[in-house]
């Protein structure tokens, strides 16, 4: 087992998830007081969720004897609209799949990192299934009427 790789690739998707578990808790606070409270509450609901993914990254990296770091955030536009932050949120999704799919190689000599880090794939696929069927339902009925059912 490479530690060094392991606790390499849990440092960046901490890093990369605190960030964007941030904008998804800001996200869903512009989305609540347009009056949009489901869409708002899946979105803060999701900063729960994805910061409990951090701390088990966090974890992992000082069981295996790292150093936990805090490499701050970049500056993100944050969206009004939410059928394009819908968009804008799928594109990163679907990056950040394909990484974790490439990750996942490198850390088969790591069982309890990769079991870890196949988890939070299967949970980030999830999301990425749900953006791609609130985009097609969008398309089918139209973005008023979605809307309508994120109130």
């Amino acid at each position: 087992m490479d530690a060094k790789k392991s606790i390499e690739a849990l440092q960046f998707f901490a890093s990369g998830l605190t960030e964007g578990a941030l904008v998804h808790k800001l996200q869903g606070q512009i989305f609540k007081s347009q009056g949009l409270t489901k869409l708002g509450e899946k979105y803060i609901n999701h900063f729960t969720e994805e910061m409990e993914w951090v701390e088990k990254f966090y974890d992992r990296i000082m069981d295996l004897g790292g150093e936990v770091k805090f490499e701050g955030a970049k500056t993100r536009e944050l969206v009004c609209d939410p059928v394009e932050y819908v968009k804008a949120d799928l594109k990163i999704q679907e990056q950040g799949v394909d990484l974790l799919y490439k990750c996942m190689e490198t850390l088969i000599n790591d069982p309890t990192t990769y079991d870890i880090m196949k988890a939070y794939l299967a949970d980030e696929e999830e999301d990425l299934y749900w953006s791609q069927n609130a985009l097609e339902l969008i398309e089918r009925i139209g973005k008023q009427n979605w809307l309508f059912t994120q109130v």
